[in-house]
């Protein structure tokens, strides 16, 4: 599991530059700041813990690669953009080997109860079985989105990326991320209707309200 820490956000551009000027220590600096993030929405897109590292490690190799293109702006969205290719290749490969499954699996193959992503050893075991049974409902429905929808669902709601940086991450126009969040987040909450009797008692709630 990748490692966090964070730096000031008023380092950044100097990062950066330093990065485009080859140090290396510069780069590993903006690594160790944005890891979580790329490792967390790659594993939104694929499902899949190995392959979201692996997905992770080639979009900063890519990155480090090809930050000499870097032109200002939002360097979140041009990372993400970076992440959600290298989850885009990882898909076109699962489709030629289609017996992969993009779940959740123990080395043993087996699903696993609690993803490590979601451990808290403060949770008590009822809200540790909420927390289980609400986590793999919504990957169940975002893997059950087509992938154009599930990435912007990624980047604009669980990454809080503002729209414009969404278009600008995944190349296409703000209309057409409007259009699709918002077919995403229909096909979403359709998809969670169907997990009702499984989903947390405090989230039926919540839904009954906006009823």
């Amino acid at each position: 599991m990748w490692l966090s820490d964070k730096i000031p956000p008023m380092n950044e551009p100097a990062l950066i530059q330093d990065a485009q000027n080859g140090d290396l220590d510069a780069f590993n600096s903006l690594v160790l700041h944005y890891q979580d993030m790329v490792f967390n929405t790659a594993l939104r897109i694929l499902g899949d813990d190995d392959l979201a590292a692996d997905a992770a490690q080639e979009a900063f190799i890519s990155a480090f690669r090809s930050i000499s293109t870097f032109r200002g702006g939002s360097f979140k969205a041009w990372l993400l953009r970076t992440v959600t290719n290298a989850c885009y290749d990882e898909l076109r490969r699962q489709k030629r080997r289609p017996t992969t499954a993009l779940e959740p699996e123990t080395e043993d193959g087996e699903e696993m109860d609690s993803p490590r992503w979601l451990a808290d050893p403060n949770m008590t075991p009822e809200q540790k079985a909420e927390a289980d049974e609400l986590e793999h409902a919504i990957q169940h429905c975002l893997n059950a989105l087509p992938v154009d929808f599930r990435t912007v669902v990624v980047m604009a709601d669980i990454q809080g990326l503002d729209y414009t940086d969404v278009a600008l991450a995944v190349r296409v126009p703000l209309g057409t991320i409007k259009s699709r969040l918002a077919r995403a987040r229909l096909r979403l909450r359709e998809c969670l209707q169907g997990f009702w009797e499984l989903l947390p008692a405090a989230f039926r709630l919540h839904e009954e309200t906006h009823a």
